[in-house]
């Protein structure tokens, strides 16, 4: 069955990089409103979610408009993601922009390097393009293995054109280590998923929820520089990056407590997400009851679970 879905997927793959990318955003999100009209569980787990946020000032019609047109962006992103990983260099300048790029390098001077907190906004592959605007820096990420390995690799196969480096969250942490000595790295950490038991309760539209400490614990023992990176569409197969101020990491030479460098990362999220509220993931579990870690004084500096982020 894997080798069946795995060559129904490259068949599928081959027939959207074969079109036009608007015509492929056209198609994701004729996709996306099938998604919507069959998929019940995410369906109902995109509503819950956006009623939780906006329920107090949007009405219930309103909230399932956004939730169809959610499923539509979410349904483009797909698409256009698999589009996007066989276009050059010059080919994603002509459809992406980033803003605040010289800021970044100007302020990364000093740092080791630049650690961007990222999420599923937009079509969040292009992340992997953002270096192209951060002269003299290499990208790199961490992601968790598919289930299925045929499939994995045939994703993986996609993403390597990109040029960024991937990183096995589990495995391959020290290869991570060795590449961030080697050379200048601008490392995204997603970090807008459910971070499971080991996560901080850090609020998120005024609810706690599991929080990744991945970005604040990498940019503090490695001396980077931390920004948030979120992906805006502006029209049909086109995208802008918008990379953040510096969130500040120590105070007086002092290390921030990671939860209060994560609160400042998860109120730049909620700020994204209420100016385009239909560009996030809102089908994932974000607020799912359970325990979480124990909040701390100061960063966790030898704490290697820590860095552990969700899949990329």
């Amino acid at each position: 069955m894997e080798t069946i879905v795995s060559r129904l997927a490259q068949g599928l793959i081959a027939v959207l990089q074969a079109l036009p990318l608007r015509l492929v955003a056209r198609l994701g999100r004729m996709g996306g409103s099938l998604a919507h009209a069959l998929d019940a569980r995410h369906r109902r787990a995109a509503i819950e979610n956006l009623t939780g946020c906006f329920g107090h000032e949007q009405p219930p019609r309103a909230i399932r408009a956004l939730a169809r047109e959610n499923f539509r962006r979410i349904g483009e992103t797909f698409a256009c993601a698999v589009r996007t990983a066989t276009m050059s260099n010059d080919e994603i300048r002509a459809i992406l922009d980033v803003a605040g790029a010289n800021a970044v390098l100007a302020a990364a001077e000093g740092h080791r390097g630049v650690v961007a907190a990222i999420g599923h906004f937009g079509n969040f592959e292009l992340y992997a393009r953002g270096s192209l605007w951060l002269d003299g820096y290499q990208s790199a990420t961490t992601y968790r293995a598919l289930r299925q390995p045929s499939l994995n690799r045939l994703l993986q196969t996609l993403r390597a054109r990109s040029g960024c480096l991937y990183f096995e969250r589990r495995f391959e942490a020290a290869a991570l280590r060795e590449a961030m000595n080697r050379q200048r790295l601008a490392v995204g950490f997603l970090a807008d998923q459910h971070a499971g038991n080991r996560g901080l309760p850090v609020p998120f539209f005024g609810r706690t929820c599991s929080t990744s400490a991945a970005p604040a614990v990498f940019a503090l023992r490695y001396n980077c520089l931390l920004v948030t990176a979120v992906c805006f569409r502006t029209g049909l197969g086109r995208w802008r990056i918008e990379l953040g101020p510096p969130i500040p990491t120590r105070v007086d030479g002092k290390a921030r407590p990671v939860e209060a460098i994560m609160l400042d990362v998860n109120r730049a999220f909620e700020t994204a997400v209420r100016r385009d509220p239909a560009n996030w993931f809102w089908v994932h579990r974000r607020w799912k009851p359970g325990k979480h870690r124990a909040p701390s004084r100061s960063a966790p500096a030898e704490d290697h679970h820590t860095t552990d982020p969700p899949s990329a």
